[in-house]
């Protein structure tokens, strides 16, 4: 075969990228080194495989059909470099994780697991859901942990077991109510996650025809600083994982706001591209978190199997 590994990995980068100078930079390679590249791959396919569109380089018909041939392909060469480079109990996983697992659960599996093998190195990449599963399909990350269901035709997804959402604020008036009905909660100030949170799409799919006239007040990243704007700001509530507000809840920082014919529950799912290559490393850490995200949520763990 002529066309080259290096070739194949260098006109992927350049699809996702779309600039030389960014690839070049990536690989320690000159712009002009990954521009002779692409032109040999060209000349052995005989044919042109990117357009030029406002200084970016865009694939065309040719180009798309190609990388859809060969992207699985350098996914699993990559990951039978890295079993062959490992064993059982040691090497390296990339674990993503969506912003509520981040924080509040996978830390504590992670350490674990290393204490238990010290030659395995586990790496935690953070986002939203929708940043994880682009990281999964994207082969940046081994194993991703998300909230909520998703949409990822590349992707098998395990459910995990279930997570509670509750409505909360710091206005104890406002708590002062033993229920409310969600339409007479609607002007007051919404603090909530960002888009591509979990956690917010599902609070949103379960208002359904209530969420268009819902008074969005700030959109944040992160549920501490939600946390810290419900306590200084009257009047304000978010929807947020029981996991995150536990010990506010218990200590009188916040109160939870019951909402008449509601249940915010949702689950939690493991993550993989479906072309993975999957190591006995990867076999084992995926069964142990699985088993530890079960305890936690107080699942059996067989359910999640």
């Amino acid at each position: 075969m002529r066309i080259t590994l290096r070739q194949m990995e260098l006109f992927l980068e350049v699809a996702k990228m779309g600039h030389l100078t960014q690839v070049a930079k990536k690989y320690g390679l000159s712009q002009s080194a990954v521009s002779m590249s692409l032109k040999e791959l060209e000349s052995i396919l005989g044919c042109k495989l990117f357009e030029r569109v406002q200084k970016k380089l865009v694939l065309n018909e040719k180009g798309r059909i190609f990388f859809t041939e060969i992207e699985p392909l350098i996914y699993k060469l990559r990951d039978i470099e890295r079993e062959f480079m490992t064993s059982e109990n040691k090497g390296q996983l990339i674990v993503g994780a969506s912003t509520t697992i981040a924080d509040y659960i996978l830390p504590n599996i992670v350490c674990e697991y290393m204490e238990q093998y010290p030659e395995v190195k586990i790496s935690l990449k953070i986002g939203n859901t929708a940043e994880i599963r682009e990281m999964v399909e994207g082969g940046d990350i081994d194993i991703g942990y998300i909230e909520g269901e998703i949409i990822c035709p590349n992707c098998n997804t395990t459910p995990l077991g279930k997570d509670e959402l509750v409505v909360v604020t710091g206005d104890k008036e406002l708590a002062a109510k033993k229920e409310h009905f969600i339409d007479t909660l609607l002007q007051y100030k919404w603090v909530l996650r960002e888009e591509g949170s979990g956690t917010k799409s599902e609070f949103i799919k379960k208002i359904g025809k209530f969420a268009s006239e819902l008074n969005i007040y700030l959109e944040l990243r992160h549920t501490e600083a939600i946390i810290n704007v419900l306590k200084e700001v009257p009047q304000s509530l978010s929807c947020v994982s029981k996991l995150a507000v536990k010990d506010r809840l218990e200590s009188g920082e916040l109160y939870e706001i019951s909402i008449k014919g509601y249940d915010f529950s949702r689950d939690f799912y493991q993550i993989v591209y479906k072309n993975k290559y999957q190591s006995e490393l990867f076999k084992k850490f995926s069964l142990y978190a699985r088993s530890r995200f079960a305890a936690k949520l107080g699942e059996s763990y067989e359910k999640s199997l």
